[in-house]
């Protein structure tokens, strides 16, 4: 049996303003959520951006081409429901960062490392007033609670769209520091995601590139370069 695929219904996709944001319709009719729910965003050029998606369709209807419908709906479906909890897992990567956490050796990856990696650090104490501390070795130590706190309090007062991209963001990268640079327009976001492989490139000329743990590692480079994007266009005017 072929397996049922959803197929193009409508000649166009039009941005509309709804309940306080933007929405898109179909041949006039409203897109919803998987959930359901109306799918509603905080900006205009989201939607436009959603809506060249679903016009950029043809017969049939491929999700994995609907970046920013995906990020959306996950927005509305999940991260709204979900918020605190949400916020607190990626509060908890300031406790773990991968910025933090040091080789002892050798010394040419201890220096690489801190010549990357010193100058975020410094960025985020300037930023946030919250300093994380550098440690030698991969066992964990807690970071300052107060500087903890200092950053908690900055993801949970992120919305829904914003928290989203972060969300993607940190956990892609392993670093709070470089999600919230991310969002700040520190660094090019191209920057810092090779930020985050220092480690990966400095192993690769010790033993060589591994092309397949490469290909994986460019899908998620694009995902983090997505939610860059993503989180731009939540704030576009």
């Amino acid at each position: 049996m072929s397996e049922w695929k959803a197929k193009r219904f409508w000649k166009e996709a039009t941005v509309v303003e709804d309940q306080g944001g933007f929405g898109i319709r179909l041949d006039g009719r409203p897109v919803k959520t998987p959930a359901k729910a109306a799918l509603v965003v905080p900006s205009r050029p989201l939607a436009e951006a959603i809506a060249r998606e679903w016009d950029a369709q043809d017969e049939l209807i491929r999700p994995e081409t609907m970046p920013n419908t995906r990020s959306a709906n996950a927005a509305i479906d999940k991260v709204h429901h979900q918020h605190a909890e949400v916020a607190d897992m990626l509060a908890a990567y300031g406790d773990a960062d991968l910025l933090c956490y040091r080789a002892d050796s050798p010394d040419s990856l201890v220096q690489r490392q801190a010549e990357a990696w010193d100058p975020m650090l410094n960025w985020a104490k300037a930023r946030f007033g919250a300093q994380l501390v550098p440690v030698a070795g991969v066992m964990h130590r807690p970071q300052n609670a107060k500087a903890l706190a200092l950053f908690s309090a900055h993801v949970h007062a992120m919305d829904d769209f914003t928290l989203t991209a972060f969300h993607d963001l940190v956990g892609l990268s392993g670093s709070l520091v470089l999600g919230l640079a991310a969002l700040e327009d520190a660094r090019p976001a191209t920057e810092l995601w090779d930020l985050s492989r220092i480690d990966e490139r400095w192993q690769e000329e010790q033993w060589g590139a591994d092309e397949e743990a490469r290909a994986v590692e460019a899908v998620k480079r694009e995902e983090f370069l997505h939610a860059k994007r993503f989180g731009d266009l939540t704030k576009a005017a």
